[in-house]
């Protein structure tokens, strides 16, 4: 394995590696496009060995980082990615073959397939609170599709950016995946460069940045943002189960989530209900949250003040704490907190929490919460809790959102052969199993095979996937 470039905090010496590592990689992206499947395999192989090699050191760096306890990062980091490398190595020799498609009425008496060649050179831009999965998932998608990446781990999570940015070099040569760690002036570094295809996770705001950058150089782009994702809650729900599903969907990694719940909409004959519920649920994950070893803590003390302030607006714009509330800014422990009484012209009825903060807010008619999820930039999830088909078919149709669950929270994230992606604000393009190859894939038109030309037979090759 080639020594890897000096990557030492940003100075000219350092941006030239990036240039460095960046042009090595144009030239590796040229010779992958002719790259097998048993190769492709081979290196997902290394990336799962190396991934359960470093367990115990993934396991420290989330504690560190998040306080995050380790059957939670087995079940939210681990699983996810060695399920989604395993998914890929056993199906992506069927994904790589070509596809028959058939003729069209004025196409008829040509052949026309559908395969997948490598977009070239990635840049994979990882957030903090999920510093594993999101990093290694998009990655996995890039080697299965025969790319060449630089990953760029968050500075906000240094212990567990320290240990991907070591897997990363240790398991791969720099020519074909490399990592650089730091701030945001080596991202503006990367972004700069004139990548294939961009992945970037993180919220809507640096989102349009990756946009913009991106744009100067006509790449391609996969944003995973966030939103405000909204829950339904109507009068024929199971209460107990859905106070369970959304408290777990909603303080798991102390909400730090993009597809947690943001707000709840419940019907006022099952409000009184569902708190109660809600603070049942709460007091049996976490009994006692502040000293609880399986309760998260705030990533740092700007999001904590950020939270604090939310919290604080809510109640001068006549909100009511109906839970939780207790703050200890040295911890940066914020309680797993309920709200109600929350008006539209609060901040957090605005802004995305991404915290354990959830207004609560009660309706009569299904027409309101829909008007008003309507009324806000699309989120990346909706959830729905009904036993009423006719109800839940009308919420789906009614409005959109990049994914929804029907009496379940965050669950679909863990599917891999669902897309997995946003909508306008909360985001552009998906993720996960062959959705995530085709991301990181391109299309070309025409290529006539040697029976083609034996025979004069025209035959169509294009690169697009199948609708």
């Amino acid at each position: 394995m080639s020594e890897t470039p000096d990557t030492a905090p940003l100075s000219h010496q350092a941006d030239l590696a990036i240039e460095t590592v960046f042009k090595a990689q144009r030239e590796t992206a040229i010779a992958l496009r002719t790259s097998t499947a048993k190769t492709r395999i081979g290196k997902l192989q290394r990336l799962e060995a190396a991934v359960l090699a470093n367990r115990e050191a993934i396991f420290r760096a989330l504690a560190a980082d998040l306080h995050r306890f380790e059957a939670e990062t087995e079940l939210l980091e681990m699983l996810p990615v060695i399920s989604g490398i395993r998914h890929a190595r056993r199906h992506l020799a069927s994904w790589m073959k070509p596809a028959k498609i058939l003729p069209t009425l004025t196409m008829i008496g040509t052949k026309a397939r559908i395969r997948h060649e490598p977009k070239g050179v990635s840049l994979i831009i990882a957030p903090w609170n999920y510093p594993v999965s999101l990093l290694l998932g998009p990655l996995t998608s890039a080697i299965a599709a025969g790319c060449p990446a630089i990953v760029k781990p968050s500075e906000m999570s240094p212990a567990c950016s320290a240990v991907m940015a070591k897997l990363i070099r240790e398991t791969f040569d720099w020519q074909e995946i490399a990592a650089f760690e730091g701030d945001a002036a080596v991202s503006s570094a990367l972004l700069d460069l004139a990548f294939d295809h961009i992945f970037f996770t993180g919220s809507p705001a640096i989102g349009k940045v990756v946009m913009t950058a991106a744009a100067k150089h006509l790449a391609a782009v996969t944003l995973e943002l966030g939103g405000k994702s909204p829950v339904i809650v109507d009068e024929s729900a199971d209460i107990a189960k859905a106070a369970k599903s959304i408290a777990w969907g909603k303080f798991t990694n102390c909400g730090q989530t993009c597809i947690a719940p943001d707000y709840a909409f419940v019907h006022e004959s099952r409000m009184p209900q569902l708190i109660e519920a809600m603070k049942e649920s709460i007091a049996k994950m976490y009994s006692d949250p502040a000293r609880s070893p399986d309760y998260c803590r705030i990533i740092n003390g700007k999001h904590f003040a950020r939270i604090s302030h939310l919290i604080e607006d809510a109640a001068e714009h006549g909100a009511t704490i109906l839970a939780g509330g207790e703050r200890d800014e040295a911890q940066k422990f914020i309680a797993p907190t309920l709200l109600t009484g929350a008006g539209e012209d609060a901040a957090i009825m605005r802004e995305e929490i991404f915290g354990p903060v959830l207004p609560v807010l009660s309706y009569q008619d299904l027409a309101e919460p829909i008007a008003a999820i309507n009324a806000r930039p699309k989120p990346l999830a909706l959830y729905v809790y009904s036993k009423n088909f006719a109800r839940v078919e009308r919420m789906l149709r009614e409005t959109s959102a990049g994914g929804s669950c029907v009496n379940a929270s965050n669950i679909q994230f863990s599917h891999d052969n669902l897309p997995f992606g946003g909508i306008g604000n909360s985001g552009l393009g998906n993720a996960h199993g062959f959705y995530g190859f085709r991301a990181f894939s391109h299309e070309r038109c025409f290529r006539p095979t040697r029976e083609a030309l034996d025979r004069g037979t025209l035959h169509l090759w294009s690169r697009a996937s199948p609708a």
